[in-house]
């Protein structure tokens, strides 16, 4: 900036200059230096022109400050960035164009730095076409330009795009950096999450490391976060592994990483690890809700009520999602009316809240009170969710609540405006799977007007293995392997639906099948909280030290109780052998391994609380009956489906499950 007169020479003369903006009641005073025309030159007023624009966007009157724009023939860098700033912050797309046509008519549209921020503003906006329109008319793209576009792509959910551009960005030698990868890694499970994209994933996972960016504690989070939203858990543990930094953060993600993909156990004991082996990372509240899912996996109620007395003492009650997952915790442990409690004390409740205890009593059976509680919801003003939908009509399933179900699913539409998703379609065809009306939920199936999916077929042939009913589980278990191929448990549910109907050589061609496509069965797996401590047990399990003493006392109990009616269910045995093998068989499932262990660690009048991955057996549901009237014990067991409560010889199930 350079001045018409030596600056000694100048002698300003100052005056106040007021603006009363029409949104305040008392109008603000700007104290300006404004030199006399006839002692300054222009260069002068600009300089105090753009310092009063500046100043009123720091201030957020936008209004007042584009009026003054239009009298300002060379608005500076800065002045245009706090003016881009300012229409972000107000969220005024309007304004943001008036900006931006000045922004052109000036011929600044060209500086890479206010391209990146216009880009910026646009995505807070929501406005991603005119972003992508000022990358496009860019000449000069730095770093800055790339990133500022793949975060506003990113954003707005089009991870697709965001690859292809990266692809592109590497092929013409613009060098990447730490912003670059975090977002083109969150890119890759933006958009739908395929084989392709995890391929992506791990090419753009080679480039930093080759980069020299795997030490870098946020990139390699990002990527560690990555491979979890793919179920990719060794990947992402490798990756926790290598850090050589930690940040909380990190450690959440593992954490999560592990609660949401099925390993809980795990979960729990990377949640010990930072709490001995880290100093500085205090765990937070996106922590605790990980942990409190693992231990709502692991029905480890003791754990959930020390992890409940840490989120008390931090301080993290009053954090909403913390109190949803707690809500949700002593729900899935079994101890609904604790979890009802926390629900009635919270001082306010998102959906997310309801959602928690509407799934907590479906969980349950108790599909009258989930609904109950829907309708307390929506007179309380709260808009259901499609997730609302999933828990209340898998409520109305556990309770064989046929027509309300049927009511509610008509009006997600009609009422709420929530168009049903294949999620809810699967919950309707098990719903009249379960009721044994079969016709009906193939009829449901075939007048879906989108592709049902593996989830709504593999409801349909669950139900067929409740009721025996061999013509539609072939014909659910062909349109199962054609979408899931590598799914063993599809063809495990068709070989037992064929055991139970006595058709070897049919269960003998489906065995078959498994072994040339390689696949193995999930091998059923319980776990139990003994003392604080988490126990698994799986079939045939000889690295447990008492074995011995379970399988002793497993025998025992099956000749006791056969005197009293006992009569193993074996029919569901996936080979033809005498009735006594079946029955050496059955004895050994993880569910009675756990419940023997239980039996043996737990004191008089203690209940038993095991969680099974797997839907809980016909034989072991009969023989849990016998064992909570026999040995006077309450057994909690949650499989797959549902929570069962076993006392006096009866389950809270009704034997519909």
């Amino acid at each position: 900036m350079f001045l018409s007169h030596p600056p000694q020479a100048i002698q300003p003369s100052y005056y106040t200059v007021k603006f009363s903006p029409r949104s305040s009641p008392k109008p603000p005073s700007y104290s300006v230096a404004v030199y006399n025309p006839s002692t300054t030159s222009a260069a002068v007023a600009k300089i105090s022109n753009n310092h009063l624009i500046q100043s009123l966007c720091k201030e957020g009157n936008l209004k007042q400050a584009l009026r003054l724009l239009s009298q300002e023939p060379s608005p500076s860098q800065q002045t245009y960035e706090l003016l881009i700033l300012c229409c972000g912050r107000r969220s005024s797309l309007s304004d943001a164009l008036r900006v931006h046509r000045h922004i052109l008519d000036n011929g600044s549209d060209q500086d890479p730095f206010l391209a990146t921020k216009l880009i910026g503003m646009y995505s807070d906006l929501g406005s991603v076409d005119y972003a992508r329109k000022v990358f496009d008319k860019t000449r000069k793209r730095t770093i800055y330009v790339w990133n500022a576009l793949f975060r506003a792509l990113t954003l707005a959910g089009h991870g697709e795009e965001v690859l292809g551009l990266y692809w592109k960005m590497n092929r013409i030698g613009v060098e990447s950096d730490r912003f670059t990868y975090t977002y083109v890694l969150k890119a890759c499970v933006t958009s739908e999450c395929t084989e392709n994209h995890l391929a992506k994933g791990k090419e753009i996972h080679a480039h930093l490391t080759r980069q020299g960016y795997n030490s870098h504690v946020y990139i390699m989070t990002t990527l560690l976060d990555m491979y979890a939203r793919f179920g990719c858990v060794d990947y992402a543990s490798n990756v926790f592994d290598g850090m050589p930094v930690r940040n909380v953060v990190s450690w959440s993600a593992m954490i999560a990483c592990y609660a949401k993909n099925g390993k809980a156990f795990e979960a729990l004991r990377t949640f010990r690890e930072m709490m001995t082996e880290t100093k500085d990372s205090t765990p937070n509240s996106v922590t605790m809700v990980s942990v409190l899912q693992a231990c709502a996996s692991l029905a480890a109620l003791e754990q959930g009520r020390l992890i409940h007395g840490y989120i008390l003492r931090r301080g993290l009650d009053s954090i909403l999602p913390v109190i949803s997952a707690l809500v949700t915790m002593y729900g899935r442990c079994g101890r609904l009316e604790v979890g009802q409690r926390v629900f009635d004390r919270m001082r306010e409740r998102d959906i997310v809240s309801w959602n928690s205890l509407i799934s907590s009593y479906g969980v349950h059976g108790y599909g009258r009170k989930a609904i109950q509680i829907f309708e307390e919801m929506l007179a309380n003003g709260a808009s259901p969710t499609p997730v609302t939908f999933v828990s209340v009509l898998g409520a109305c399933s556990h309770e064989g609540l046929v027509e309300e179900g049927k009511r509610l699913f008509e009006s997600m539409w009609r009422d709420h405006g929530i168009k049903p998703q294949v999620e809810h379609y699967a919950c309707m065809v098990d719903l009249l799977g379960r009721a044994n009306r079969l016709e009906e939920a193939a009829k449901m199936v075939q007048e879906m007007r989108t592709e049902p999916g593996p989830k709504v077929w593999g409801s349909l042939l669950g139900s067929c293995r409740i009721h025996g009913n061999v013509e539609l589980a072939e014909r659910a278990s062909r349109r199962l392997f054609a979408l899931e191929p590598k799914n063993a448990g599809n063809y495990v549910l068709l070989a037992d639906i064929y055991a139970e109907a006595q058709m070897w050589d049919k269960v003998k061609k489906v065995k078959k099948l498994l072994e040339y496509r390689g696949l193995k069965k999930l091998p059923g797996r319980c776990w139990m909280e003994v003392r604080r401590k988490v126990y698994s047990f799986v079939s045939v399990d000889e690295f447990n030290p008492l074995m011995e003493q379970i399988h002793a006392l497993l025998v025992k109990l099956a000749e006791d109780m056969k005197e009293k009616g006992y009569i193993p269910q074996t029919k569901g045995v996936l080979y033809d052998l005498e009735t006594e093998e079946k029955e050496r068989i059955v004895l050994g499932h993880s569910e009675k391994l756990a419940l023997a262990f239980g039996l043996i660690n737990t004191a008089k009048g203690e209940p038993i609380r095991i969680t099974k991955n797997l839907r809980l057996c016909e034989d072991c549901h009969l023989f849990t009956k016998f064992i909570s009237k026999f040995m006077e014990k309450e057994i909690l067991v949650r499989d797959v489906n549902r929570f069962h409560r076993f006392k006096n010889g009866v389950c809270s199930c009704g034997d519909y499950w």
